[in-house]
């Protein structure tokens, strides 16, 4: 069984233990739907990313959002979660100072301003 390295991000904080909780794994490749939901169950956080290559072409990553329970389009700390992971894990946005990632609700522009992700939340 490969490895799969993640990191826990504390969202909405600058103190860690402080804010929500997210596991974000930084390659998702090779996964199925039912190995990434044992993950996520086996994390037992509100939700766990897992960060695939974009099949859009103006995408910088793709994502998919487990709860324990299943699968989500779209959620709000996972957005910012995996977005700052990603950028700290080396990612290189195409464009500067914006990330877009790519997730089941669509393409998601996230600005960057002073090294802190933002967004305006999709129409679901």
């Amino acid at each position: 069984m490969k490895t799969r390295p993640f990191k826990q991000v504390d969202v909405f904080t600058a103190v860690p233990y402080r804010g929500n909780p997210l596991a974000v794994v930084l390659d998702g490749t090779d996964l199925d739907d039912a190995a990434m939901q044992r993950f996520a169950r086996w994390t037992n956080l509100s939700e766990t990313t897992f960060v695939l290559p974009p099949t859009e072409p103006t995408a910088d990553y793709r994502v998919r959002i487990f709860t324990p329970g299943g699968e989500l389009p779209f959620a709000g700390h996972p957005t910012l979660g995996t977005c700052h992971a990603w950028l700290q894990a080396g990612g290189q946005p195409k464009t500067a100072g914006r990330v877009v990632q790519q997730c089941a609700a669509g393409l998601i522009p996230i600005r960057i301003d002073g090294g802190q992700p933002a967004f305006a939340a999709p129409p679901l």
